[in-house]
């Protein structure tokens, strides 16, 4: 039985995912794409919990899981980025792993 937004699979995913992907991005040289992926990252969870307060509102709560799927989307976009510029300072198999584990939460 779901009590709070805690007891939401997708919310503990998303907020587990958060540590794997703060570890990797340290080794980003530039702050600002490392900065944005986290900021997008961290809204997951937070667009979920907001959207999980309004629940007495399917219309309100449905637009919120879509802006947490963007910004899933908006992970994913930044992690090919960081791939296609940053492969020498990356741990390849981590990212190409959180890119998947973040495709699999999108969906």
């Amino acid at each position: 039985m779901i009590k709070d937004v805690t007891d939401l699979r997708i919310y503990q995913i998303a907020l587990g995912l958060l540590p794997e992907l703060a570890k990797l991005l340290p080794k980003v040289p530039y702050r600002k794409i490392r900065f944005q992926t986290i900021d997008s990252a961290k809204s997951i969870s937070a667009q979920i919990a907001e959207g999980y307060a309004k629940k007495n509102s399917v219309k309100e709560f449905k637009r919120f899981l879509e802006m947490a799927l963007g910004s899933s989307d908006e992970v994913i976009t930044h992690l090919r980025q960081i791939y296609l510029l940053y492969v020498n300072n990356i741990d390849r198999e981590l990212l190409i792993k959180l890119g998947n584990e973040y495709k699999e939460l999108s969906k």
